[in-house]
C-alpha cells in the first residue's frame, strides 16, 4: 500500500480516572493498534461488546484524542489538521442522531447549504441518494418525532452521504433497520466506491459484513486480533469463535 488514505501507528487509548491527578491515566481502551487503510475500502469492524469499535471510530473523528500513537490521513498528522475541515472529510454516523428538529429533506441539504453549495447542485445530490436509498416521499416532510429509530437511521447514513466524505464511519448502522432494508443499505454503501469513500463500520451481524466489506478488522479487549482480507477470512469459524466467547463472557458476568 504505497500511499494509504488513512494510517494508524501504535495508538493507544487510556480512559482517564477520576482522580485528584487529573493526567493520570487509567485502565486501557485500545492498545498498539496500527494499520493502513486505502482509498475505496469497506472496512468491517467486528468484536465483542467492550472490544474497543466505538471507541476506535471516535479517535478517528477526533472525538477523542490517542493518549499515544501516530493518526495520519493521507501522509499528514491528523491533529495538524483543523478539527472542522477534518470532519468535512471524516464523517462519522453514531447510532443515534437527531435531525436538530428539521425535516427530511431540510435535514439532508443541510450539510451541503454549510458547504455553499449551488442549490441545483444540492437537489440533485439529495435526490439521488434519496432515490439509492428507497427513501419514501412520505418522509421528506416529517420531523424526528414523526419518523421511527430505524427510520432515523436511514436518514442519518443518507445526510452523511450526500457530503460524499473521503471517510465514512459508521457505529451499528443497521441496528434498527430491518433485515431487507439492511441489506439494501449494504449494497448502496458498496456503490460509494464510485464516489472515492472509504468506509468504517462497526456491525454486529457477520452476515452483512460478509456480503458487503472488503476487509475485516477483529478487536478484543482493544487490541487488534486480526485484520484480513474478507475473501481470506473463515466466517464459519469466525462466527462460532464469537458465538463461544460471546456466552463466556455472559457466564462470567453471571
Amino acid at each position: 500500500m504505497d500511499n494509504p488514505k488513512l494510517k494508524l501507528e501504535q495508538v493507544n487509548l487510556f480512559a482517564k480516572l477520576k482522580t485528584l491527578k487529573s493526567n493520570q491515566q487509567g485502565y486501557p481502551i485500545l492498545q498498539d493498534i496500527s494499520f493502513e487503510v486505502s482509498k475505496d475500502e469497506f472496512l468491517a469492524i467486528i468484536g465483542l461488546t467492550g472490544a474497543g469499535k466505538t471507541s476506535l471510530l471516535r479517535l478517528i473523528n477526533r472525538l477523542d484524542e490517542p493518549s499515544s500513537g501516530k493518526i495520519y490521513l493521507e501522509n499528514q498528522e491528523y491533529r495538524q489538521i483543523p478539527i472542522l475541515e477534518l470532519r468535512a472529510n471524516v464523517t462519522l454516523v453514531p447510532q443515534e442522531t437527531k435531525l436538530l428538529g428539521m425535516t427530511v429533506t431540510e435535514a439532508l441539504a443541510y450539510p451541503l447549504v454549510l458547504r455553499g453549495l449551488a442549490k441545483q447542485t444540492i437537489q440533485q445530490r439529495v435526490s439521488y441518494w434519496i432515490e439509492q436509498l428507497h427513501i419514501p416521499n412520505d418522509w421528506l416532510g416529517k420531523t424526528e418525532v414523526q419518523l421511527s429509530a430505524g427510520q432515523r437511521q436511514l436518514i442519518a447514513i443518507a445526510r452523511a452521504l450526500v457530503i460524499q466524505p473521503k471517510i465514512l464511519l459508521l457505529d451499528e448502522p443497521t441496528s434498527s433497520l430491518d433485515i431487507g432494508t439492511a441489506e439494501r443499505l449494504m449494497q448502496v454503501l458498496k456503490l460509494t466506491q464510485n464516489h472515492q469513500t472509504t468506509i468504517f463500520m462497526v456491525n454486529h451481524q457477520l452476515e452483512l459484513a460478509q456480503m458487503s466489506c472488503t476487509r475485516l478488522l477483529h478487536l478484543q479487549q482493544g487490541r487488534l486480533l486480526a485484520n484480513q482480507k474478507a475473501v481470506e477470512v473463515d466466517w464459519v469459524n469466525l462466527r462460532s469463535c464469537l458465538t463461544q466467547a460471546q456466552t463466556q463472557l455472559d457466564e462470567e458476568w453471571g
